[in-house]
């Protein structure tokens, strides 16, 4: 073979590794960070109950941690306590808050996808969604969120065609 031939040999392979890499990767490879954490305390086991006072409190904890992360856009599901869980945050930038249905994770990893490519996002769930949540962002490791665990914050960074980086920070 030429070396003309063995070029242009080298650039269809090259250009075929590319695309697979561009179709590898993770659903939020677009995104500097995805932030997600559960609701703060809720007040009791009904089916949408409000935060409790110590909720209140954790999601203002929330907001103060969360202020200068450079958050462009925050979602929660249509149930009370996420939206109450976000609001102090979304007040403190003038953001609204994007409400997803509970049982919506694919519509949410492709809203992340095709509306906030390169932006940080925070995402408010439950006990049950979040990981759920994390696996749709291409987490591999596997998270259990206990009934009473309501301090979690977990930061998805993006890493290209490979598994994003899990940071697992606490509030508070």
């Amino acid at each position: 073979m030429g070396s003309e031939e063995t070029r242009w040999t080298a650039r269809i392979l090259a250009g075929g590794l590319l695309v697979l890499l561009l179709a590898a990767t993770s659903p939020a490879a677009g995104q500097e960070a995805v932030i997600v954490v559960r609701h703060a305390e809720k007040l009791d086991d009904s089916d949408d109950p409000p935060l409790s006072g110590d909720g209140y409190r954790r999601a203002a904890r929330l907001a103060g941690l969360l202020d200068d992360a450079g958050i462009d856009a925050i979602y929660g599901t249509e149930r009370q306590r996420t939206i109450q869980t976000a609001q102090p945050l979304a007040d403190r930038l003038g953001l609204e808050i994007g409400v997803v249905p509970r049982a919506g994770t694919d519509d949410l990893e492709r809203r992340l996808r095709t509306q906030h490519a390169d932006d940080v996002v925070l995402v408010v769930g439950h006990s049950d969604t979040v990981p759920g949540i994390l696996s749709a962002l291409g987490v591999r490791e596997s998270v259990t969120i206990a009934d009473a665990d309501y301090d979690n914050v977990f930061v998805v960074i993006p890493r290209g065609p490979a598994a994003p980086t899990l940071l697992r920070l606490k509030v508070p």
